[in-house]
Formats: structure tokens, sequence, C-alpha cells
């Protein structure tokens, strides 16, 4: 017998996190997210001050079969002048029926808050976290802040009414197969834009706390037309700031800036997914906490995470100078792959600037959405 439960324990908490372990122990790319940064996303990020979730589980008799969140994002609501509702962190046996329970309990939660309009997903809270279904690109593990799900998750999503809301794509180099050309040009493009006062520099970690605050701008007005998007507020802002500063190479955390105004920024970052892949279940004690920091130097990929200019100063070569650094650096640093992602299927300009690097679209995403 199927019931939903909804999650107020912290036991049941535990079981909500652990469950995609039991579920993906036999696939070989999975790759399990540490246990003490879920329990932090679900019950301490700033997120929580101004919106609201309820995570439910599905059992079959005493045995976790499903889990999904049930997400009202206010101030998405607020920013895009809507009433939606959102579901993320979802994962389930390949079984319709408990796929159905779950989005009916999470309908369910959404309504008696009031939402009456779309019923969008999967997103870990917004498009700033973690987002998207995978739906092509099964063959290879996910990179860092990547989402992964087992192919069968389309057909329950589809059979429960859900239809597309947009693509998402993630970009793929292998060893030195980018078009260096950004490269052979980095020297000039950076002459042309001194002549207009402005400079590609690193950020500065000394400096971090006013740089974060400067970067938060940039962040809110660069991605402010992209479909779904929502603003950070400060708090959410320095919460991510500071998770970032953990794994930062401020080789490749760079800024754009003209007369100290940030006016651009490009991050990658290094691929931690690949030791996260050999910690069990996510636990960093007792020993996951070694094969972290053992197997730093041994990271061959990156993953470039974000990367916009704010209107007015696009179109200058100034991305392009941004994405040389970075391809410089990752060729310096022996990197063997690299990825660029995501972009939103319908972002043309910087969908075509990326192929025209030659990279691969070798992984796409779905944002889903029904009537609520």
């Amino acid at each position: 017998m199927k019931k939903i439960v909804k999650v107020n324990s912290k036991k049941e908490l535990t079981s909500f996190i652990d469950f995609p372990h039991d579920l993906y122990k036999n696939d070989p790319n999975y790759v399990p997210e540490l246990f003490i940064a879920q329990k932090d996303l679900l019950t301490k990020h700033p997120f929580h001050k101004h919106n609201s979730l309820q995570t439910f589980l599905a059992y079959d008799g005493d045995k976790v079969v499903g889990r999904i969140a049930a997400i009202l994002n206010n101030a998405h609501n607020e920013f895009n002048k809507v009433n939606d509702g959102f579901w993320g962190f979802f994962d389930c046996i390949n079984d319709q029926e408990t796929a159905n329970l779950l989005f009916e309990a999470a309908d369910t939660w959404l309504k008696d808050k009031g939402v009456d309009q779309k019923f969008i997903g999967p997103v870990n809270f917004s498009t700033n976290e973690a987002c998207g279904l995978l739906i092509e690109g099964f063959d290879s593990p996910p990179m860092l802040m990547m989402t992964y799900n087992a192919p069968y998750y389309v057909e329950l999503i589809e059979n429960a009414g859900f239809k597309k809301q947009i693509d998402l794509i993630a970009w793929h180099w292998e060893g030195e197969s980018y078009d260096d050309k950004s490269v052979r040009l980095l020297n000039a493009l950076q002459e042309r834009l001194k002549r207009n006062n402005i400079i590609i520099r690193k950020v500065s970690l000394k400096n971090f706390k006013e740089e974060a605050a400067k970067l938060r701008e940039v962040y809110n007005s660069a991605w402010d037309h992209n479909s779904g998007f929502v603003p950070l507020t400060d708090e959410e802002f320095d919460y991510l700031a500071k998770d970032l500063k953990l794994i930062l190479d401020t080789d490749f955390a760079l800024v754009a800036e003209q007369d100290g105004k940030i006016v651009g920024f490009g991050l990658a970052l290094p691929n931690y997914n690949e030791i996260f892949k050999k910690i069990k279940r996510g636990r960093l004690l007792p020993t996951g906490i070694f094969k972290l920091l053992l197997n730093k130097s041994k990271i061959q990929s990156i993953r470039i995470y974000a990367l916009g200019v704010i209107e007015g100063y696009r179109k200058m070569g100034i991305e392009a100078c941004l994405y040389g650094t970075i391809i410089k650096e990752y060729k310096r640093k022996g990197f063997k792959h690299a990825e660029a992602g995501w972009t939103l299927e319908n972002n043309t300009l910087i969908n075509e600037a990326i192929k025209a690097i030659k990279g691969d679209p070798y992984k796409k995403y779905r944002i889903y959405e029904k009537a609520i």
C-alpha cells in the first residue's frame, strides 16, 4: 500500500536526502550530493526567510520509493508578476502511480497556499540553483551543481500531464577541441577594452566581501531577462558566494571592470563532482573529508558556471575576453574536459558564441509546466 508522508522529523529529512543514494546505487554515473550541504539547503538557506516549501516522501509499506518538494517562491512570483508554484528534489522509482501521488501531494499543498497558475519543475528553489530534468546525455556523470536523473523520469513526468516549458543546454569541450581564436586575439581584445578603461582581472579574495556585493548587482542585472529568473537577495547571494569561495580557483574567477565599476564577470569552477562521486552517501565524516582533501589536485575538468555582462557593455568584446582568459588558464593547467552550462535554448547570442569556439551541445535539460 503506497502512501505519501510530509517530512517533519530529522529522521524523515535524513531519509529524504538519502533516498537517491539507494535509488542510484548501481548507476555508474550517479554523484551523491554532500549530506551536510543538502541539509543546509533544505533547512538553513536564506530562501526560507521569504519563501516556503514542503518536502514529501512516498512509501510502499515501510520502504521509501519516492520524494518531492513543493516550493512557493514568493520572490519569483513578485518579480515576474505571476502566481506559480514549483516542484523540485524529485526522485522516484519507475512507477507511474508513485510519481502521480507525489505530484498530487505537491499540487495540493501549493493550491492550499493560493497558487492558481502554473506548476513548474524541476527547480530546487529557482533557476539560481540546480534545475532542469536531464533528457539527453545520460552517458557521463553530471558536472558540479548540475542535476542527474534516470531516463525513465521523462515518461513519469510527461504522463503526469507536464509539457515542455524550456530546454537548457550544457556544452562540452574535450582536451583542446575548442577554437582558440579568442585566446589568440586576447591581447588585441584587451588593448581595445583598455581604450574604454575596461580591464579584465581576477576576483580579489582579500576583499571578497566587497567584491561579492558588486558582483551581486551584476548578477541580478545581467540575467534579469532570462526565462524564470528571480533576483537573489543580498543574504542569498552572500550564502552562495560563501560556498563558492571554498572551491574557487582565482585563475578562473574573473571580473570586467571600468573605472572601479564591475560590468561583467566569468566564473569557472573545478569539477568537484569527480571527488564527490567517491564519497559514500555524501558523508564527509569519517573518511570523506580525506578523499576531498587528497584528490583536489587530481581534478581534470572545469565547469564554466556563469558568464555575464550588463546591458550597455555587451558586444564590446568583454565576453570573448572572459572566455579567452578561461580557455588560456584551462590549457595552462592541463585540464582535460570543460563544460559551459547551462544556457537557455533561446539565448541565440550566447549559444552562437559558444558554437563559434566549437562547443558541443552534449547534454540537454528540460523544465516542465502544467496548469495547476
